[in-house]
């Protein structure tokens, strides 16, 4: 038995250092498509007009960056080329909302949110983006009316139940 320990152990380690080297692998794999894609639309709309979705991708890419006056900038840009490409206006608009939710400008935020569901109603991560806007400005009657929509919605949403009862707690202790 002593002598099939060190042959586990050593085993056990190269599984460990394998799964990490596939996971490091795997994300350098992701960084690096991202950067082309960014490097490509950048040099793209440098040089010419660009579409609704092409805007909307380099946005959503500096959201991610979190570069988000630059994301606003393309959003808005998006929202000028849009010609016949009406399945990405709820997209640009929740990008757009995301943008001005992390500038802090909460007002613009949920304007951009409630354009995004007039589009397209059923559009729950617009809807529970739109409560947490509500959340951050202390508007709790609004943020569960989001909330509950996006349960009406999709009852099995997580994010939306979650908010939703942890706001109920608060609303009755506090009234």
């Amino acid at each position: 038995m002593e002598t099939y320990l060190p042959i586990l152990y050593l085993s056990l380690l190269l599984s460990i250092l394998g799964g990490a080297s596939w996971l490091i692998f795997r994300q350098i794999f992701r960084s690096r498509k991202v950067e082309n894609n960014l490097a490509r639309l950048q040099n793209k709309l440098n040089v010419e007009k660009g579409t609704a979705q092409e805007y909307y991708e380099l946005g959503s890419i500096y959201l991610d960056k979190k570069l988000f006056s630059q994301a606003v900038s393309l959003f808005q840009k998006a929202l000028k080329a849009e010609e016949g490409e009406l399945q990405y206006l709820p997209l640009i608009y929740n990008g757009l909302g995301y943008g001005y939710f992390a500038q802090e400008q909460y007002d613009l935020a949920i304007r951009n949110y409630k354009e995004a569901i007039k589009l397209q109603p059923n559009y729950i991560t617009a809807i529970n983006n739109l409560g947490h806007t509500y959340e951050k400005k202390k508007l709790t009657a609004q943020a569960l009316e989001a909330y509950d929509e996006a349960l009406k919605h999709e009852p099995t949403n997580i994010t939306a139940k979650r908010r939703s009862e942890s706001l109920r707690k608060r609303f009755v202790t506090s009234a």
